[in-house]
């Protein structure tokens, strides 16, 4: 992996020489010391994560780094976009914060599409770490009429934007507006002649499912929760799988069929064993503790 016209390591070690950093001050919070010196000497390479780290050590703009020759190619937008997207997964909020306020200065981010990628994280991180859902709602709203003014057959980009409007929406316990956005989106993407990433259809399906169980719409909510858990099967995704699980269960509960909302709980919890994921599986046992001793 080199730089045009430059070797990888050496830049990396020129900026931090010029930065008067030791080896061990610049890998400090970011990779061990035999890992920089590696990145350094060429032996591997650092993740995008990672590099964006350094670079924001170093005070140097990321496309220092990113006119990146390997086996493929990777733009620099790209590369950016997959930063963002492994701190969303993470809920990084903050350093997805400072991408966009960063990278909305950058020209190469001027075509549409790109812009609105950026107008859609910046809405998100307005909700989560301003708590401002009102100028969240605002810039979201903007994203989508970016490309699409009248907001009518929405593109799976735009559904995912105006999905995460129906999540503000949930998350401000605004339930009914959130079904009213969710139904908007189910609908949208039901007439695409094709999806592209299944799971936005399953975000959709489950906060629906969970906007109508917070009213005390319990069977409605389980027709959606079937449907995302039908949806998890056939496409053989995990993907929200354990999370539909525990809602019919919540559902079933809720209705006062016990027994079989405890199934559906227990396998929801069974999942969550399989994947190793302990703190969540703590997490949900207590509330389905909570769920059958209310």
């Amino acid at each position: 992996m080199k730089l045009d016209g430059y070797l990888f390591g050496e830049m990396l070690q020129s900026f931090r020489q010029f930065k008067n950093l030791t080896v061990k001050e610049l890998a400090e919070g970011i990779c061990t010391e035999e890992e920089l010196i590696s990145f350094e000497k060429e032996r591997s390479y650092p993740t995008l994560d990672v590099l964006f780290k350094i670079a924001i050590k170093l005070e140097v703009e990321l496309t220092h780094f990113l006119d990146i020759a390997s086996k493929s190619t990777v733009s620099y937008p790209n590369a950016v976009i997959q930063i963002i997207e492994k701190y969303k997964r993470e809920r990084n909020y903050e350093a997805i914060n400072t991408i966009v306020q960063q990278e909305q200065r950058n020209p190469l981010f001027n075509q549409k599409p790109l812009k609105q990628y950026l107008m859609w994280h910046e809405g998100i991180c307005c909700h989560h770490l301003d708590k401002n859902s009102d100028k969240a709602f605002d810039i979201l709203s903007k994203a989508i009429a970016l490309t699409n003014p009248r907001r009518v057959s929405l593109s799976e980009r735009e559904i995912e934007i105006l999905t995460s409007i129906g999540l503000i929406f949930y998350e401000t316990q605004n339930y009914r507006s959130a079904i009213t956005i969710f139904m908007e989106a189910l609908s949208n993407i039901e007439n695409l002649p094709s999806i592209l990433n299944m799971k936005g259809k399953l975000r959709i399906l489950f906060g629906l499912s969970q906007a109508l169980t917070d009213i005390g719409e319990y069977e409605e909510s389980l027709t959606y929760c079937h449907k995302g858990l039908n949806l998890c099967i056939n496409e053989e995704l995990l993907y929200l799988l354990n999370e539909f699980h525990y809602q019919i269960g919540e559902n079933y509960v809720k209705m006062g069929e016990i027994e079989k909302g405890k199934e559906y709980l227990e396998e929801c919890l069974h999942l969550l064993k399989l994947e190793r994921k302990t703190k969540i599986f703590n997490i949900i046992e207590e509330e389905i503790d909570k769920l059958l001793n209310s």
